[in-house]
């Protein structure tokens, strides 16, 4: 076909009878086309375009045919809208006349003789009325979803500092990482690349989780400006039927998810070096002790203040006022066996409660041959005999007979601390504990699964005749030391 033949004027897209674009084309027998949407009922031949359609005589006028009902006194009270098509669903199917009136009972258009059958007792009103009614919950409605949009691309931005924030660290620990394994030979070169990958991979696995969220939330949005586009649209009507009729459809919550608790968190690096380092513990010691120094610095940050609850606190344990520390003491005393308390372990919790973020606290165990240390969930079992494992819900480390241990692993260190620090990531699952005088990492949780408030955990353990009656003191974190 030659391209002059494809060439089409705009005059052929135009209906010859409103000269608009043609929508909802027909053509006739003799072969011309016009639109066939709302042509007027009067005219004979070819129908003009309809300018009003009339809910008394339901039918369709162009310009012309209107005329009677703008001058007329007995036309000029019929009700004439923009025109519409199907002007006889605007009639009681049961009672052939007009649905004036709609019925909030129901939520439907009725007629007058609906009114005082079938919905008597309902609460009836002019279609007018109820078409106002619809209109300002149209525009709460549209003022929901502007503020659910506004949310969710405040969301958007804060997952965008989320991650640029996270780039940020991981980038500040990249270097830390170059820095220790530049100076090495082979091995520890594959160490460095093996540090820098895991790195990086925490990082994507970030954006890939905030790109996740941001194309969900984007899609969302892009709902929420659809439906809102819709809701206006609706409520600038002036057809009263149409918009009763179409309002339940709108009016529906649109598919979204709630976002409150939903946020991006960079990803804890602390440790990751330092297990890393540890593997080559022989050469690279000096490096080591460097990088637990710079550790030890950063989880210091997220120091909490942390005081013992006595209401939690076997009877045999002695608290000071000011909640920093605990010993043990031979007398048991009469206090209220309330839930909290434990009544047979001699362990303490603390008030402070944390289920999200990171938190950190060191307390000093000098002088003591015994204690046990860390964090247990809320669930946790508190009378009768207690197993400290991490099934049971206790992540904490123990001094026995001069040697540390978990409750599986016994831990070999060079000196007994004096200092221990609990550093914990929650959304990270990590649980570490620190000599902080060493500034060396003690033992870690890693890979756990949080999903209850966490409180610091304390256990003096018995005095043992004395030699072991020093307290448990809460000692104030000195982010230069």
């Amino acid at each position: 076909m030659s391209a002059a033949s494809c060439l089409l004027t705009e005059d052929q897209f135009l209906c010859s009878i409103c000269l608009d674009v043609f929508t909802d084309p027909i053509t006739t027998p003799c072969g011309h086309n016009f639109c066939k949407t709302f042509p007027c009922d009067d005219c004979t031949g070819t129908k003009l375009k309809a300018l009003k359609s009339c809910l008394v005589c339901l039918a369709s006028y162009c310009e012309t045919h209107l005329e009677p009902h703008l001058t007329k006194s007995g036309l000029k009270r019929h009700q004439l809208i923009d025109p519409v098509e199907n002007l006889e669903g605007r009639m009681c199917m049961k009672h052939d006349k007009l649905l004036e009136l709609f019925c909030k009972t129901d939520q439907m258009c009725v007629c007058m003789l609906c009114s005082i059958s079938d919905h008597k007792t309902h609460d009836v009103v002019p279609l007018k009325e109820g078409y106002v009614g619809k209109k300002v919950e149209l525009g709460k409605k549209d003022a929901e979803i502007q503020q659910m949009i506004q949310k969710r691309r405040l969301k958007i931005q804060e997952m965008k500092c989320s991650v640029e924030l996270s780039k940020k660290g991981a980038d500040r620990e990249i270097a830390a990482g170059v820095q220790v394994f530049s100076a090495l030979k082979e091995s520890v070169e594959r160490s460095q690349a093996e540090l820098i990958d895991t790195i990086k991979e925490m990082q994507r696995e970030t954006e890939k989780q905030a790109e996740g969220f941001i194309k969900e939330l984007e899609q969302e949005i892009s709902v929420l400006e659809k439906r809102s586009s819709e809701v206006k649209q609706l409520s600038q009507s002036e057809d009263h039927h149409h918009l009763l009729q179409s309002f339940p459809s709108l009016n529906a919550a649109p598919p979204t998810k709630d976002w409150t608790g939903v946020s991006i968190r960079p990803p804890s690096y602390e440790g990751t070096v330092v297990r890393a380092v540890n593997q080559l513990e022989e050469t690279l010691s000096k490096q080591t002790k460097k990088l637990f120094e710079a550790e030890l610095k950063r989880v210091q940050q997220y120091a909490v203040n942390v005081t013992l609850d006595p209401d939690t606190a076997h009877p045999k344990l002695i608290l000071s006022d000011d909640g920093k520390q605990v010993k043990h003491r031979d007398v048991k005393k009469k206090l209220p066996d309330n839930p909290e308390r434990f009544d047979t372990c001699h362990c303490v919790l603390s008030k402070q409660s944390f289920s999200s973020g990171r938190f950190y606290y060191a307390v000093k165990v000098k002088e003591k041959t015994k204690w046990d240390l860390g964090v247990a969930r809320e669930s946790i079992k508190r009378k009768g005999p207690i197993t400290l494992t991490p099934q049971d819900g206790y992540w904490t480390i123990c001094l026995r007979n001069e040697a540390l241990a978990d409750t599986e692993v016994r831990l070999s260190l060079k000196c007994r601390p004096e200092k221990v620090g609990v550093f914990v990531d929650y959304e990270k699952g990590l649980v570490s504990f620190y000599d902080v005088d060493a500034a060396a990492l003690i033992y870690s949780f890693a890979g756990c699964c949080f999903t209850q408030k966490l409180y610091p955990f304390f256990s003096p353990s018995p005095n043992d005749g004395g030699k072991n009656s020093a307290p448990l003191i809460l000692s104030p974190v000195n982010h230069t030391e």
